[in-house]
């Protein structure tokens, strides 16, 4: 992670579980906080295809089936697995530091 870059706590890794999906908002911004094999994701929380709240979606491997429209993105990456959605999701660099889950606010483009 960019040293220069200040971080934003999200929530504690404890609260999302094994293959989930918790809501945060932190900052100003709402997200999706994923856990895959103890490796921890960030997304935007919104799908970009409507209304639909990713965190109430369902985790299928490394991909979430966004509820609204069941479009389906890789959380890994962001990208657009399934249509409807046709834009792919922002993520973020994410580190954790302690048993806490921190990202980088700038995120990374869309893909």
């Amino acid at each position: 992670m960019n040293d220069s870059s200040p971080l934003i706590e999200l929530c504690p890794t404890t609260d999302v579980p094994e293959g989930g999906v918790v809501k945060v908002e932190a900052a100003g911004l709402t997200l999706a906080v994923f856990n895959l094999g103890n490796h921890f994701y960030v997304t935007d929380d919104a799908c970009t295809h409507g209304p639909g709240s990713l965190s109430e979606g369902c985790v299928a491997g490394e991909t979430i089936e966004c509820d609204f429209h069941n479009g389906v993105f890789n959380i890994r990456t962001g990208e657009v697995v399934e249509p409807p959605c046709m834009v792919s999701l922002r993520t973020f660099e994410t580190a954790v530091v302690g048993e806490k889950v921190f990202i980088n606010p700038a995120g990374r483009p869309l893909a």
